[in-house]
């Protein structure tokens, strides 16, 4: 077992040949197995994709000399928002809470995001804000959404070129459930929203990893 990725005896001789020998060709790997480079080239390939050797054009193999906890760890530092961020659920400022409490239902979500009638980001609505605002004798088809709001500049952004480990503290840092993907209009401090990205979304990056590990085993 090589970190939490776990290899078989013909991977780990191999892994054992490079740590000894390496640089080292293919072949010369395959020699010293008594197998051929063809019957070698799947587990190569695995052990390169996974980090644990490095491949170098006519010169051979190299040993990273990484263990599978690194490797997971730089893998996750590597995850970018946009590769997991999902569509924003939206709704305009001047709609009622109740339209918003609707809206919440409909789609599922734990948070709103409030656009101007440019599109531009003006605020945030969180379930407590919605439950808050539904309470007592109020009237919610006439409380625009506008008032119970979280506004601008209060409000915690990420951009889909972001690390999702930047986002994720983030997220455990402020205690909210989802976070806007924005990217930046001609004007300062005003944002498009374009998606968003929550603890589902987080959840869903987890489960893939390890089933990438699991698929190396």
């Amino acid at each position: 077992m090589v970190g939490t990725i776990e290899l078989n005896q013909r991977q780990e001789k191999i892994l054992a040949i490079v740590k000894e020998n390496g640089p080292i060709t293919g072949e010369h790997i395959a020699d010293q197995l008594n197998l051929t480079r063809a019957t070698l080239r799947p587990d190569l390939a695995i052990l390169t994709m996974a980090g644990f050797l490095e491949a170098r054009p006519r010169v051979g193999y190299f040993y990273t000399g990484k263990n599978g906890s690194q490797l997971l760890s730089e893998k996750v530092k590597k995850i970018r928002v946009h590769e997991y961020a999902s569509l924003p659920v939206v709704v305009s400022a001047s709609n009622s809470v109740y339209d918003a409490i609707c809206t919440m239902f409909l789609e599922d979500v734990g948070t709103l995001f409030v656009i101007d009638k440019h599109k531009h980001l003006v605020g945030v609505l969180s379930r407590k804000d919605l439950l808050r605002a539904s309470m007592g004798k109020q009237e919610i088809h006439q409380i625009p959404v506008n008032i119970i709001m979280t506004r601008m500049p209060n409000i915690t952004v990420c951009k889909k070129e972001d690390l999702l480990i930047d986002v994720a503290l983030k997220l455990m840092e402020k205690q909210i459930d989802s976070i806007p993907v924005v990217k930046e209009t001609s004007m300062d401090d005003v944002f498009e929203v374009i998606g968003r990205v929550t603890k589902t979304n987080m959840t869903k990056a987890l489960v893939d990893i390890a089933c990438d590990n699991l698929d190396l085993q």
